[in-house]
């Protein structure tokens, strides 16, 4: 009887222990099914994720709806929060080898080097080479200390185009003049395209590893380049190029208080003493002003042009206009004094005494010093780049934005504008408008004379979607790829359907 117990006791254990081990397996079958349930839906958004990136970085919400582009283009706002990026996502770095390194310094002011940057990159993605982060320009008549990562977000830049270009910070230890080693400094030649860099710059970096571009300004041509060059750079340029936090946030402050009051103007005034002096463009100064501007153009060596007669400049157009002439054209185009406008410039050469007519015509103009408080500027005096960038985020985001000379400012927001749905952007005509204005106040015509000409002289120049014109021969005096990039305003390698077949682009 004990051994049948025992038995008995032995196969119940056995029981009781198969079944444990059972449920043991059904458990851990029931685990294994979760997790690959759970990994699954982690790569399905995953994947899902990375193809909505994919497709915002190369077809932006707002080049789809071309029907809508054109049905309130005038009257297009931008909102402050329409400002606030969405946290970037992280794309799969490009797989390459790579031919070298391209290191590049910058010249000129904020919107120059702007320009230059999306060349630099897309050079840098042609030939293969691995970018060092550019050095901004500290010598021009600004003199602005500030490094890249003190204007642009450095850390969005390099990551954004990691499946483009591989950009670092610094060039590696081994390539330093410490060690002995030579680095080919050389500017590329102007308006170059795609062929120029292949042929020539590309033996170069076989043989030199590191070639150092001393100078940047319009060194990749506005046509003829293939499309895919030409998107990577609005790519760069609308997408890569972002403003530190520090500036956006103030940026955006300062378009939220102007937009509390209403719509706005940005009147990109270019009366500065910089752009009188090398310009040579004295009309309206007096004696004394007219020689201090002289004197400036003739203390810096580099500048080619040093006689200059003033008068014979402002008939052909090639002179901002002065505050004075700006007041009458825009009365001429239909503003009124309610008319909110913000002065996007530095220090306006005369100060108060040139504003005086302006302000009397438009009692509500304000600059960022009067929006702000001194403090909320602290950290960007003397840094002119950073103050011209909070003046770019104004302009962009206007309601109207007005040049009165056709710089880089005002050619790089035009294209932003444009980007973001033609807004009205009202390009000057400056040569028919000093005629004009001398026919004008000489008395040769009436006041109505002059506002119907004003307004018939601009009713193709407000911005609409238009084909870039192209001179053979002549880069200098052709459209600006960054002021219309039309390649990226469409979603197809040819833009007829967008721009239309009126708008010719090539002048032989």
């Amino acid at each position: 009887m004990e051994v049948r117990s025992e038995s008995l006791g032995q196969a119940r254990l056995e029981k009781e222990k198969g079944s444990l081990q059972g449920g043991q397996v059904i458990q851990r079958t029931r685990l294994q099914v979760w997790f690959i349930r759970v990994c699954s839906s982690i790569l399905i958004w995953t994947c899902l994720v990375q193809l909505v990136a994919v497709g915002e970085l190369w077809h932006p919400r707002l080049l789809t709806g071309l029907s809508s582009r054109f049905s309130g283009a005038s009257t297009l706002s931008f909102r402050v929060e329409d400002a606030v990026p969405s946290p970037p996502i992280l794309l799969p770095a490009r797989n390459y080898t790579s031919n070298g390194f391209l290191k590049v310094s910058c010249n000129g002011g904020l919107n120059q080097m702007r320009a230059a940057i999306c060349d630099m990159v897309t050079v840098a993605r042609l030939l293969n080479l691995t970018l060092i982060i550019p050095e901004l320009d500290k010598k021009s008549f600004w003199a602005d200390p500030s490094d890249f990562d003190d204007i642009f977000n450095a850390r969005h830049f390099i990551d954004s185009l990691r499946d483009e270009v591989r950009i670092i910070k610094r060039l590696p230890k081994r390539f330093g003049r410490k060690l002995g080693y030579q680095i080919l400094q050389m500017p590329p030649v102007s308006w170059s395209n795609d062929k120029y860099y292949l042929e020539q710059i590309l033996p170069l970096s076989a043989k030199y590893k590191v070639i150092h571009f001393n100078r940047t300004d319009t060194r990749l041509a506005n046509n003829g380049l293939p499309v895919e060059l030409q998107r990577l750079r609005c790519r760069v340029n609308f997408q890569a190029l972002k403003f530190t936090p520090e500036i956006e946030a103030l940026g955006r402050k300062l378009v939220r208080i102007l937009q509390e009051s209403g719509p706005f103007m940005a009147l990109h005034l270019r009366y500065e003493m910089d752009m009188l002096a090398f310009s040579g463009c004295t009309h309206g100064c007096t004696e004394e002003e007219a020689e201090e501007l002289k004197r400036l153009r003739y203390a810096f060596p580099w500048w080619k042009e040093r006689e200059i007669i003033s008068d014979v400049k402002r008939s052909e157009g090639l002179c901002p206009l002065t505050p004075e002439e700006t007041s009458l054209i825009l009365k001429a185009l239909g503003f009124d004094r309610d008319t909110q406008i913000y002065i996007a410039s530095g220090e306006i050469y005369g100060s108060a005494r040139r504003l005086a007519a302006l302000r009397t015509a438009f009692p509500r103009i304000v600059k960022k010093e009067m929006l702000l408080d001194p403090e909320d500027l602290r950290q960007f005096q003397n840094h002119s780049s950073q103050m011209a960038a909070l003046d770019f985020i104004v302009s962009v985001a206007s309601n109207t934005f007005v040049p009165t000379y056709d710089g880089n400012m005002a050619r790089v927001v035009e294209g932003h504008r444009r980007y973001l749905g033609f807004k009205r952007t009202i390009q000057l005509d400056r040569k028919r408008l000093v005629a004009l204005l001398d026919l004008h106040q000489n008395g040769t015509i009436s006041w109505d004379e002059f506002s119907v000409a004003v307004r018939l002289a601009h009713e193709s120049r407000m911005g609409q979607p238009a084909r870039r014109r192209v001179l053979v021969d002549k880069p200098k005096e052709e459209d600006y790829f960054y002021a219309n990039p039309q390649e990226c305003l469409c979603e197809g390698t040819s833009c007829d359907d967008l721009l239309g077949p009126r708008n010719s682009t090539v002048v032989r």
